[in-house]
């Protein structure tokens, strides 16, 4: 999930004191500590993510006798929900703008308070040895944030949404024998990386990888994944590029690659956002 900005975010609420089976779903055990739930890292297991953010909590409060947050992983958003839901967890930690998107589409959540905010960049990944294409993908960033497009794609497809209207699919158009390359989307980050009900790729991502597709020269296939296969899908050949992977703003917090494992690269970044946290509402 994010995942990485959701675990920032969870850490600002840590410094400012906020916080496949038929059995039924149960709530978060009372131990004392907060569940606090996130998509799944590709470059560190759940138990090394915990570690990382106890180090990360002693750091800010080195009197605190107990740690007062425990993460668990999702590698879904729709399973990170119902976890929220049935109360297996006390908050999911996500970006700003899913966080908004969210709180439109429910009216038992609410975003929850913190003093202290953490950004994450979003980046494309691809296989280590593809750095033509690489290279295509970083200069057509680069370009595209120099002449505007992105941020007016963001506001677009982002931050210009009313009320819980879905953006649309933007097509991508068909280069006459060009070079076809598989992106891979998620649908876990919306409306950042949307897929809606009747499984079309949406919104900002469909928006973006148009551009993306016109200015390198290349047709986009778009391929549908879960978070949790983001690495697998490129190793095994599935798709070249997938469309996000979220880089620490400030690596002095968390390792840059955290959502970047052995033999993955990834692009400049095309987009930015907090992290923050959902909870139900009281």
């Amino acid at each position: 999930m994010k995942k990485f900005l959701a675990a920032i975010c969870a850490i600002c609420l840590l410094i400012t004191g906020c916080g496949g089976s038929d059995k039924p779903a149960e709530p978060a055990k009372d131990d004392g500590k907060t569940k606090i739930g996130i998509i799944s890292r590709l470059n560190a297991s759940e138990l090394e993510y915990n570690e990382l953010m106890t180090k990360l909590e002693k750091m800010y409060k080195p009197d605190k006798a107990t740690i007062s947050a425990e993460y668990k992983y999702f590698d879904k958003m729709s399973d990170l929900q119902l976890a929220l839901e049935s109360e297996q967890i006390d908050m999911l930690s996500t970006y700003q703008n899913v966080a908004d998107y969210m709180i439109k589409r429910s009216d038992n959540k609410e975003i929850l308070p913190s003093e202290r905010r953490l950004e994450d960049s979003f980046c494309f990944a691809l296989r280590k040895s593809d750095t033509k294409l690489q290279n295509e993908l970083n200069k057509a960033i680069k370009a595209m944030t120099a002449d505007g497009t992105l941020s007016k794609l963001a506001k677009q497809y982002i931050s210009d949404l009313k009320g819980n209207a879905e953006p649309p699919a933007v097509p991508i158009t068909k280069i006459d024998g060009a070079e076809t390359i598989k992106v891979a989307v998620t649908g876990d980050l919306p409306p950042f990386d949307l897929i809606l009900p009747d499984g079309t790729p949406a919104g900002f991502s469909t928006a973006v990888l148009s551009e993306i597709s016109k200015r390198i020269g290349k047709n986009i296939e778009l391929i549908s994944i879960d978070s949790a296969a983001r690495a697998s899908i490129l190793t095994s050949n599935g798709a070249d590029v997938v469309f996000w992977v979220a880089v620490p703003k400030d690596s002095t917090l968390l390792p840059t690659n955290i959502d970047q494992p052995e033999g993955i690269a990834i692009s400049e970044p095309y987009y930015h956002d907090l992290i923050t946290h959902v909870g139900l509402r009281k």
